[in-house]
């Protein structure tokens, strides 16, 4: 199918790599085909449109190739380039020099690259977010920040942006990031008239929202875990660093050394998520009100505890209750 010579053709590739997420493939193809659809039907004086290409690496030559082209001839280069969520360990059967070095190729030649969930780990391989902002799924950070120290990773947002990379966090933050893009290429018009097509909140989210603190527990330092181990039962109960010293058999100054070497956090820090996490918990499966939730995880001042719960979550106990209240 040609194309006409009065449109602006915006090309975006996605990177159909073993292993990698169809339904984010098909799902944001669909995306800028209703964009596309939106604009040609209600705003006919936008001349510009999408072409979607999914890229993949021929296993037997090594070579890019375009397997799925939306209309046209397949372009030598991106006006923007996502890689999809990582499902399986397949990827690790691709030639990832040759799909690194087209990367690479395609950031140089000015295409806007973006990741959801686990494929930031392949641009952060291909050596693009060296010394960058990013973000990656929640349950993914301790591998991520394992293998890549170098990254500056805020696991919190949902949506990264660092100039001409854009990293995207949940599995199903491929949404988030089709709109941000379809707003970055078409305006927020268009953007806001393909989040009503598809039902979908254009309004910002973080992914706190939906990640509960998960300890670190394999860490090796066995003083620290006998201190986890206790915590999880005595959270909320009043102590001081010197009792969790003493419990470690350690001076305190090297339980305090040694404790955010193992957890990432100071005790006071890893206390505060560990109630805010059972606070999350009876939000979610209770009717209990927030003042007797706060007393129960270990508050006597359910002001205070209500500012934390909202630094920490992103959200008041109200608005997590709506969004997250179990029936």
């Amino acid at each position: 199918m040609t194309i006409s010579s009065d449109v602006d053709i915006i090309p975006i590739g996605l990177l159909n790599y073993p292993g990698s997420q169809l339904s984010s493939l098909y799902g944001l193809t669909d995306l800028f085909g209703a964009a596309n659809n939106i604009v040609l039907e209600q705003m006919p004086d936008t001349k510009r449109k999408f072409q979607v290409c999914h890229w993949l690496v021929n296993l037997e030559t090594g070579e890019l190739k375009c397997g799925y082209i939306s209309e046209g001839q397949a372009p030598s280069q991106l006006s923007a380039l996502i890689v999809p969520p990582r499902l399986s360990e397949d990827a690790a059967n691709t030639p990832m020099d040759i799909q690194n070095d087209w990367i690479r190729a395609q950031h140089k030649g000015g295409a806007l690259i973006s990741s959801i969930c686990a494929g930031a780990f392949v641009l952060a391989e291909a050596g693009l977010l060296k010394g960058r902002r990013a973000t990656t799924h929640w349950i993914l950070r301790e591998e991520f920040l394992k293998a890549h120290p170098d990254v500056d990773l805020q696991i919190e947002k949902l949506l990264v942006e660092d100039g001409e990379i854009i990293t995207a966090g949940g599995v199903m933050a491929w949404v988030d990031l089709g709109l941000r893009l379809i707003e970055q290429f078409m305006g927020a018009a268009v953007m806001l008239e393909v989040a009503k097509f598809f039902l979908v909140d254009p309004s910002g989210r973080e992914q706190r929202y939906y990640s509960g603190f998960m300890p670190r527990f394999d860490h090796g330092d066995s003083a620290v875990l006998k201190v986890q181990h206790w915590l999880q039962a005595h959270y909320k109960e009043t102590f001081s660093v010197k009792t969790l010293a003493d419990m470690a058999e350690l001076g305190e100054r090297t339980f305090l050394r040694r404790f955010h070497k193992a957890t990432t956090h100071k005790p006071t820090a890893y206390i505060q998520l560990l109630r805010v996490n059972k606070a999350r918990g009876f939000l979610e499966q209770s009717v209990l009100p927030f003042n007797q939730i706060a007393w129960k995880v270990g508050y006597e001042d359910p002001s205070a505890f209500r500012k934390l719960f909202q630094k920490i979550v992103g959200l008041t106990p109200g608005e997590y209750k709506k969004r997250f209240a179990v029936g």
